[in-house]
């Protein structure tokens, strides 16, 4: 996508009182996950039953796409289940590879400071959520944490937002939400979330892509004010 073509964000601080955020690719580097059921799963389950590698990815990748946008795509015991490994011991096994995008820290401590009401808002099981906020210590950053276990269904269903709504008695027209898939963004925008973030860069081992129908970013400090904006090793600075 030409640069000209990419829609840049126009946020007005005081005009949010609520930020929602997702975690895997918008918060946390999306690398942890792909590898994690494309790679290191596969291995597992070919050593398992006997198959190629090749032949585990191509079963795997049929299941996982039979339960996409549902609650099953993330619930580990879930997958435990079906497929006859420890999913959650598996993740702890490589949880060196969890790591937090540049900025996302300094953007956090950003809204904390201007008293902002932050909400971790995502789809992951609440093992993986443990396994993960025990790695990177962000969880007290987040004035709630909300798994989509406890609403009933994925961020991407259009029930999903209204309920949260209920949950959480944020004004739409008053909220922020990054989110690092445009199916989700959807959905919020049909629940009237006035300010929608697509996060262009959720893998770090994968191009940036630009979203063609919400504004885009590639790191959060582009949501900070120029003259609040930290400098690249995360110190705080005027962007020069």
């Amino acid at each position: 996508m030409a640069a000209d073509q990419i829609i840049r964000p126009d946020v007005s601080w005081p005009d949010i009182d609520t930020v929602l955020l997702d975690l895997d690719g918008t918060l946390l580097d999306k690398h942890f996950d792909d590898y994690f059921w494309e790679e290191y799963v596969p291995e597992n389950y070919s050593l398992l039953r006997n198959l190629s590698i090749e032949q585990a990815r191509a079963e795997l990748r049929e299941r996982y796409r039979q339960v996409e946008n549902t609650l099953d795509w993330t619930d580990l015991d879930y997958w435990s289940g079906e497929l006859g490994l420890d999913i959650p011991g598996l993740k702890s096994r490589v949880n060196q590879l969890i790591a937090v995008h540049p900025f996302v820290m300094d953007f956090l401590k950003y809204c904390r400071q201007r008293q902002k009401e932050i909400c971790l808002v995502t789809n992951a099981h609440s093992k993986t959520l443990a396994i993960k906020l025990q790695k990177i210590a962000i969880g007290p950053l987040f004035d709630r944490i909300v798994c989509a276990g406890e609403v009933g269904c994925a961020k991407e269903d259009f029930r999903f937002w209204p309920r949260l709504a209920e949950m959480l008695g944020y004004d739409r027209e008053r909220t922020l939400l990054a989110d690092d898939t445009e199916k989700v963004l959807r959905s919020a925008a049909h629940s009237g979330i006035r300010y929608l973030i697509f996060v262009a860069h959720p893998s770090s081992r994968q191009p940036v892509r630009y979203s063609g129908e919400f504004a885009s970013i590639e790191y959060f400090n582009e949501l900070i004010p120029d003259n609040e904006e930290p400098t690249a090793d995360g110190s705080g600075g005027r962007k020069r």
